[in-house]
C-alpha cells in the first residue's frame, strides 16, 4: 500500500498543478491597462465585431444555397442560441472585469490547462478570422475595380500554384492588417475612435439598405411561383441556423475589453445585450429586404446586396452598399486586432505564455508587443493563404470556448464564495488569518442557530461542524434543505460544489453522446432505428438528470452584478447547442484542431507549467495556518497547525496546540 501511495503521489501532484485555479485579487478594478471605455464604446465594439462581412456575404449565400427566404427564421434561431452564450459572457465580464475573455473565465473556475487550451484556440481563431476578413476585404475592393489588383499582381509580381496556398500573394490584405495593427498600438482610445467612425458609416448604410430596399420590395418573390417562403423545409432552416450562428461570434470582444471599461459591472451586460440585439435586428431585416428585392434563387452569393441593387437598375446604390461593406469589414478587422493581443497579454501576465507579450507600453497603456507581433503573423497568413483554406479553420475554437464558459458559469454559481487577497512573500513564517468576529458576535450566532461553526483562515470557508437538518437556507453548493430528508444520505456528505462539478462533467459527456448519436447515428454509425431511438432517449434523460441534480443545490445569491437567468438550464442548453454545431464541422477541421492542440500542449509543458504565477505562488512559504472554532457556549478557540512541505514524510506528526480565548487575545 505504501509503495502504491508513493507511486501515485507524482501523478496526483501533476493533476493538482494542471487543475489549479487562478487567484484573484481583492481589488479586481486594479489594472496596468487604461480604463477609459464607456458603454457606448463597448456597444459599438460588439456591433463592429458582429455586423461585418457576414451581413453583405453570408445572407446571400445562406438564402440561395441552404434556406431560401426562410433565412429570416434561421437568423432568429441563431440569434437566440447566441443570446444564451452571450448571457454567460456577460455574467463573467461583469463579475470578473479582467481581460482574457474565455481564457480568464475558465482559469478561475475549471483549471489551468483547460484555460490555456481555450486561450490557445481563441488565439488561432482570431488570427485566422482577421486574415480571412482581410482577404475578403481585398477581394471585395478588387471586384469593384474589375480585378485589376489581382491581374497586376499575377502579371508583374508573382504567381504560384501550391496546394492550400493562394494563387498570388495578397499584398493589399497584408498591408491593411499592418496599417490596422499600427493604429491599434496607438492606444485603446484611438482604436475606439476608428471603430466609432467605421461602425457609424456601416450602420448608416444598413439603414439606407432597409429604407430603399423596402421601397423596391416585391412580395411576389416569396410566392409559390418562385419556390415559396421555405423551399427547403425545416431541415433547411435548421441547417441555415447552424451557418448563421457564426455571424454573431464577435460579441466576445466586449468581454475581452472588460479590463479597460470604466464601469464593467454595468457596461458589459448592457453593451452585450444592445449590440447583440442590434446585430440580430440588422441581419433579420436585411435578409427580408434582400429576398424581397430579387428572387432568392438568383442571388449572387459573393456580393448579394450590391448585386441586387445593380440588377434593379440602381448602380449608384450598389456603390454605396459596396462602401458600407468595406467599412463593416474594417470594424471586424479592428475587433480581431483589438481582442487577440489582450488574450495573449492575459496568458503572458499569468506566466502561461512568453513574458515578452505581457509588457504594456507606459504611454499608450496597451500590450504593444503582442499587437505588433501577432499583427505581423496575421498579415503573413493573409498574404499567402487562400480565403477558403482560412475559413476551414474557423468556428471550432470559438464553439469550444463558448462551451467551457457556459460550464464555468454553472461551476462558479454553485461554488462557495471565496475572497482572494494579494499574497506577499516574506522571508519569515507568518501567521495568516482573516479578521475574525468578536466573541460577542460569535456568541450571538451560536445562540441563534444552536450550531457549532468553524472558520478557516485564508479560505474564508464556513463549515458546519454539527448541522441540524432544518429547512433554513443552506450554504452555497450544498444540497437544499428541502431535499435533505430524501437525498441527504446520498448527496448530503459531499463537499460544497463537489456534486455540481461532477454533474457539469456529466452534462458535457451526455451532450457529446447525444449529439454524436443524433448527427452520426444513421449515416456513419448505421445504427438500427430502434437502437438509435433508445440511445437518444437514454442520453437525453441522463442530460436532464444532471441538470436536475445541479438544481437541487443552493446557488449563490449575488445581486451586485448581472447573473445568467435560469441556471443551470440556460448554460446547459448553450452547451448542447455548441456541441451540436461542433459535431457538424468537417473531419478536416477536427484534424487541424488536433494538430493545433498538440502544438499548444508542447508550449504549455515546455514553458507555461514552469512559469505559471499560480505555481510560483504555491512555492511561497506557508508554514502555519490558523483555524478558529466557535463553540456553542460562545467561547472562541484557535487551533494552529503546522504545514508540512511536500517533500516531507507524510507520516510526520503535526503540532496542533489549542489556545483559549484569553490566550488567543493576548497573542493577537
Amino acid at each position: 500500500m505504501a509503495t502504491c501511495q508513493q507511486g501515485c503521489t507524482p501523478a496526483v501532484r501533476l493533476c493538482q498543478r494542471l487543475n489549479r485555479l487562478k487567484t484573484l485579487d481583492d481589488d479586481m478594478m486594479a489594472t496596468s491597462l487604461k480604463r477609459c471605455l464607456s458603454t457606448l464604446d463597448l456597444t459599438l465594439l460588439g456591433v463592429g465585431g458582429m455586423v461585418g462581412s457576414g451581413l453583405y456575404v453570408l445572407t446571400g449565400t445562406v438564402a440561395k444555397d441552404i434556406v431560401g427566404p426562410a433565412v429570416i427564421l434561421s437568423f432568429v434561431f441563431a440569434g437566440f442560441a447566441s443570446l444564451l452564450a452571450a448571457f454567460c459572457y456577460a455574467e463573467f465580464g461583469a463579475r470578473i472585469p479582467k481581460t482574457g475573455s474565455a481564457y480568464m473565465f475558465t482559469y478561475v473556475s475549471v483549471g489551468e490547462i483547460w484555460a490555456f487550451l481555450i486561450g490557445w484556440n481563441v488565439i488561432l481563431e482570431n488570427m485566422i478570422g482577421g486574415a480571412a476578413v482581410a482577404r475578403a476585404w481585398s477581394g471585395y475592393l478588387d471586384s469593384i475595380f474589375n480585378h485589376a489588383i489581382q491581374n497586376f499582381t499575377e502579371s508583374h509580381i508573382m504567381r504560384w500554384d501550391v496546394p492550400f496556398l493562394a494563387h498570388y500573394p495578397d499584398i493589399l490584405a497584408a498591408g491593411i492588417l499592418l496599417v490596422a495593427s499600427l493604429f491599434i498600438s496607438f492606444g485603446v482610445q484611438v482604436s475606439s475612435y476608428l471603430n466609432h467612425i467605421f461602425s457609424t458609416l456601416s450602420m448608416c448604410v444598413v439603414v439606407f439598405i432597409l429604407i430603399f430596399g423596402f421601397m423596391l420590395a416585391e412580395p411576389a418573390n416569396w410566392s409559390q411561383k418562385e419556390g415559396g417562403f421555405s423551399p427547403f423545409g425545416w431541415s433547411g432552416i435548421l441547417a441555415g441556423s447552424a451557418t448563421c450562428f457564426y455571424a454573431f461570434v464577435g460579441f466576445d470582444v466586449i468581454a475581452s475589453s472588460s479590463e479597460e471599461a470604466k464601469n464593467p459591472q454595468k457596461a458589459i451586460p448592457i453593451a452585450t445585450a444592445i449590440s447583440l440585439g442590434l446585430a440580430a435586428t440588422a441581419y433579420i431585416l436585411v435578409s427580408t429586404v434582400l429576398t424581397l428585392m430579387v428572387p432568392w434563387h438568383t442571388l449572387d452569393p459573393n456580393s448579394a446586396l450590391a448585386d441586387a441593387f445593380f440588377r434593379r437598375g440602381y448602380s449608384w446604390a450598389g456603390i454605396i452598399v459596396a462602401v458600407g461593406s468595406i467599412c463593416a469589414m474594417n470594424t471586424v478587422l479592428l475587433c480581431n486586432l483589438f481582442s487577440l493581443p489582450r488574450i495573449v497579454y492575459a496568458m503572458a501576465e499569468d506566466g502561461l505564455f512568453f513574458k515578452f507579450f505581457a509588457r504594456v507600453n507606459p504611454v499608450t497603456k496597451v500590450p504593444v508587443n503582442a499587437i505588433l507581433v501577432f499583427g505581423v503573423l496575421m498579415a503573413i497568413l493573409a498574404l499567402i493563404f487562400d480565403l477558403e483554406a482560412l475559413v476551414q479553420f474557423l468556428s471550432i475554437g470559438t464553439l469550444l470556448a463558448y462551451t467551457f464558459v457556459a460550464a464555468s458559469v454553472i461551476v462558479l454559481r454553485f461554488q462557495p464564495g471565496k475572497k482572494r487577497s494579494k499574497e506577499t512573500s516574506s522571508a519569515s513564517p507568518t501567521l495568516t488569518a482573516e479578521p475574525s468576529p468578536a466573541p460577542s458576535e460569535c456568541q450571538n450566532i451560536s445562540e441563534d442557530s444552536g450550531e457549532l461553526k468553524q472558520y478557516e483562515s485564508f479560505s474564508d470557508k464556513l463549515q458546519l461542524v454539527e448541522r441540524q437538518k432544518t429547512r433554513e437556507r443552506r450554504g452555497v453548493g450544498q444540497l437544499k434543505a428541502y431535499w435533505e430528508p430524501y437525498l441527504g444520505r446520498l448527496l448530503g456528505n459531499c463537499e460544497p460544489g463537489e456534486v455540481v462539478s461532477i454533474c457539469v462533467l456529466g452534462v458535457l459527456v451526455t451532450s457529446v453522446s447525444f449529439c454524436g448519436v443524433l448527427v452520426f447515428g444513421v449515416t456513419e454509425l448505421q445504427l438500427p432505428r430502434w437502437s438509435y431511438i433508445i440511445l437518444l432517449v437514454i442520453f437525453s434523460l441522463a442530460y436532464v438528470l444532471c441538470l436536475a441534480v445541479i438544481w437541487l443545490h443552493e446557488p449563490q445569491a449575488n445581486t451586485k452584478t448581472f447573473q445568467v437567468p435560469l441556471v443551470p438550464l440556460t448554460p446547459g442548453v448553450s452547451i448542447l447547442i455548441n456541441v451540436f454545431l461542433m459535431m457538424k464541422l468537417s473531419p478536416l477541421t477536427w484534424i487541424r484542431f488536433t494538430i493545433w492542440i498538440a502544438v499548444g500542449l508542447l508550449v504549455y509543458f515546455g514553458y507555461g507549467i514552469w512559469h505559471s504565477k499560480e505555481g510560483l505562488r504555491e512555492l511561497q512559504p506557508k508554514d502555519m495556518a490558523a483555524r478558529y472554532v466557535v463553540l456553542p457556549s460562545g467561547s472562541l478557540v484557535e487551533t494552529v497547525e503546522s504545514i508540512q512541505p511536500e517533500q516531507a514524510d507524510a507520516s510526520a506528526p503535526c503540532v496542533n496546540p489549542t489556545l483559549t480565548t484569553e490566550e488567543f487575545a493576548g497573542r493577537r
